[in-house]
């Protein structure tokens, strides 16, 4: 797949270029360009990013951070029984539990919301750093929600992260799904409260909590860009409208220029 000239490949995380180290240096290079499309791509183009993870996955299958690539280029994709495998391998490899909760999560997508429950009941839970614990909660709420057991979603989401004031990279997410789950269990009032309170918290636009809340207060946004193009259709038509009457009017004329032309000749 083509790659652009300023990839250089030098763009990819340090803690991955050392792993590239084990490699020949054009190879590492070529592996690191593809691992640096697959970053740019997955959020706005996940099956181009898929595509260039799986060149990664072609050229460096014993390397952890490509197979690492690999699962989340597969996740973004839906295709979660492959992700799966390929955080396990990831994981055989560095021994690390970082990838736990996303691995639930492919068990929820494979429709196996029990599995995921038992994984967030594991040991490797406890190993998780704060973010990776939140996520796993998220996890887990999401899964209860699966199995319809609304209440016990909101249970599983209170907690001290929710309760507490601090902003932190997860807040916003967090209390989004708060008010999702309580928005779905019929607790309006409460939903809405929370829902305020995550587009606090949103600071880069990581949920469409704004929306979500502007919704449930009856505003209705108009898209600008829609109501230009619009008004620039009904320009056009009435331009249409008035070309066509002067054409018609230029006719009406021509022909009644015609038939003086042969009154006079007559």
């Amino acid at each position: 797949m083509p790659i652009p000239e300023d990839v250089t490949g030098d763009e990819i995380d340090k803690d991955v270029r050392q792993e590239l180290q084990s490699l020949p240096k054009t190879l590492a290079e070529d592996v690191a360009r593809n691992l640096v499309m697959v970053a740019r791509l997955i959020d706005e183009d996940p099956e181009g990013a898929y595509g260039y993870s799986k060149v990664a996955l072609r050229l460096a299958s014993r390397v952890a951070a490509v197979r690492e690539a690999a699962g989340f280029a597969a996740y973004a994709n839906q295709k979660y029984s492959e992700a799966l495998a390929e955080f396990r391998a990831a994981r055989r490899m560095t021994g690390s539990v970082e990838l736990w909760p996303v691995m639930a999560d492919c068990e929820r997508g494979l429709g196996r919301p029990e599995k995921a429950l038992d994984m967030a009941g594991a040991p490797e839970v406890h190993k998780l750093d704060k973010a990776g614990q939140v996520e796993m909660r998220l996890v887990a709420a999401g899964a209860r929600r699966d199995m319809d057991q609304l209440d016990a979603a909101i249970v599983t989401l209170q907690s001290s992260e929710l309760a507490s004031n601090s902003i932190q990279p997860w807040t916003a997410r967090l209390r989004y799904a708060y008010a999702d789950a309580l928005l779905a269990a019929g607790r309006e009032g409460e939903a809405r409260e929370w829902f305020a309170k995550a587009v606090e918290a949103d600071r880069d636009g990581s949920t469409d909590a704004s929306d979500r809340l502007a919704e449930m207060d009856g505003v209705e946004f108009v898209d600008a860009l829609d109501e230009n193009e619009d008004d620039a259709v009904e320009a056009e038509a009435e331009t249409e409208a008035v070309e066509t009457a002067d054409a018609k009017a230029d006719s009406d004329s021509d022909r009644d220029d015609d038939r003086d032309d042969e009154s006079d000749k007559d």
